[in-house]
């Protein structure tokens, strides 16, 4: 088995600990393809076989493709770039009992609380500062880049019940431990050092916890690659290549990142902000295209909403839905949901059923059972503000929400290739 995808998977994950530094990573993506950069505060210059890219926040990124003569419609690829996990409170450092150093933090998104005990963790992010020169402030990317931190169990002595169940609470339970007495007065020192600025210089901050473990492809056959933050970056990532690998001559093509799908997505770079009407908008205007010009396109277009999907679970087969089980490296994932989770219909299923048929990409559906309430993603969220044909998809995985994570190294290639297809 071909394993060159999923350690090409495997190292844009370990250099990804935060949203942040995932478009910091596709920004030099597209420039070594000589995409060039746009700013929303200044003036675009879009051209007919242009390749251009936006961010916003530092956390969202669109990359979008003119083609050189008139198109039709666009083609879109949407994911997120932000994961469940604990973020850095103002203030953070807790003393306590003149022993230890703690720090304080609180959840972000639907995690699951118990995997992240007794492993190695540390911190990444972004913490801003103000550029003495021009007054304006400036992001800088922070990686503590060594096992920094741990969340201790508590021994099985002092708590008989563990493993009858137990409710974790996030401000007494899953604080880490930073240090010794001796680390008072020193995790932001230690922040500034990773983002090479003075400590006195930081103005504000935006920082997580994240796994230090590395990636591993393992099974019996190497058929599995489990790492942190596959949902959703193992997206991001396989429709990037997919992107880039395109054509793009026939549709305006467009990959979109999007942050806090894990939250709601209320934010102004998230799939309810106006991030991707505001700059499908004013790529029209650059060209000197009309508002209905942008309608009819827009009503040609397909928008691929690419989030990963839950595999049938091995020990828990009973809650997958019993004619709807997919599997990891079984292709694919078309997701459906009646009250609109998910906002494929049958004409947006069958068109990517077409692409992928095309590609010879397998296919698989998940539907949740019907006595169990699922997730939701950005694709119905995004058509609020953007709205199009949309199909819901994703690549199987177990342990979603994990801060290790489980997928199919088949299935990376699988997107890839449909990707590769659908923006042909």
């Amino acid at each position: 088995m071909d394993h060159t995808v999923s350690k090409e998977l495997a190292q844009f994950l370990e250099a990804s600990p935060s949203c942040f530094h995932a478009v910091e990573n596709m920004k030099k993506s597209l420039l070594n393809e000589n995409f060039v950069q746009l700013q929303e505060n200044q003036k675009w210059h879009v051209q007919p076989g242009g390749r251009y890219f936006i961010t916003r926040n530092g956390s969202s990124l669109i990359a979008f493709t003119v083609p050189e003569h008139e198109f039709q419609g666009m083609r879109i690829i949407a994911s997120h770039g932000d994961s469940p996990t604990f973020k850095i409170k103002e203030n953070p450092e807790l003393e306590t009992d003149s022993h230890y150093i703690r720090l304080n933090v609180e959840r972000y998104g639907g995690l699951l609380c118990a995997p992240w005990f007794d492993r190695p963790l540390s911190v990444a992010g972004r913490v801003i500062v103000k550029d003495p020169d021009s007054g304006t402030f400036v992001s800088r990317l922070v990686n503590i880049d060594r096992d920094l931190v741990l969340i201790p169990n508590l021994a099985i002595h002092m708590n008989r019940e563990a493993n009858n169940g137990y409710k974790y609470n996030a401000q007494k339970d899953m604080l880490p431990l930073y240090g010794d007495l001796t680390a008072k007065g020193t995790f932001m020192k230690n922040a500034a050092e990773a983002a090479g600025v003075n400590e006195e210089d930081i103005l504000g901050h935006d920082l997580f916890l994240y796994n230090r473990e590395k990636a591993s492809i393992w099974g019996a056959s190497e058929e599995f690659i489990s790492c942190g933050r596959l949902d959703d970056l193992q997206c991001a990532f396989a429709s990037l290549k997919g992107f880039l690998a395109g054509d793009r001559q026939e549709y305006m093509a467009i990959h979109c990142v999007l942050d806090n799908e894990e939250v709601g997505s209320g934010t102004k770079q998230g799939a309810a902000s106006t991030f991707l009407y505001d700059t499908l908008t004013r790529i029209h205007d650059c060209l000197g295209l009309t508002r209905e010009d942008y309608l009819i396109h827009l009503a040609n277009s397909l928008m691929i909403s690419a989030d990963n999907a839950h595999a049938v679970h091995p020990n828990h087969t009973d809650k997958a839905d019993p004619s709807n089980r997919p599997y990891i490296n079984g292709g694919i994932v078309i997701k459906f949901n009646a009250n609109q989770k998910y906002c494929t219909d049958g004409v947006s299923a069958a068109m990517f059923r077409d692409i992928c048929k095309t590609a010879d990409v397998p296919v698989q559906t998940f539907v949740n059972r019907s006595d169990m309430a699922g997730g939701s993603t950005l694709g119905n969220i995004s058509n609020t503000q953007v709205a199009l044909n949309t199909v819901d998809i994703g690549l199987p995985q177990l342990a979603m929400h994990s801060p290790y994570e489980t997928a199919g190294v088949k299935d990376t290639e699988y997107l890839i290739r449909a990707a590769r297809e659908f923006f042909r």
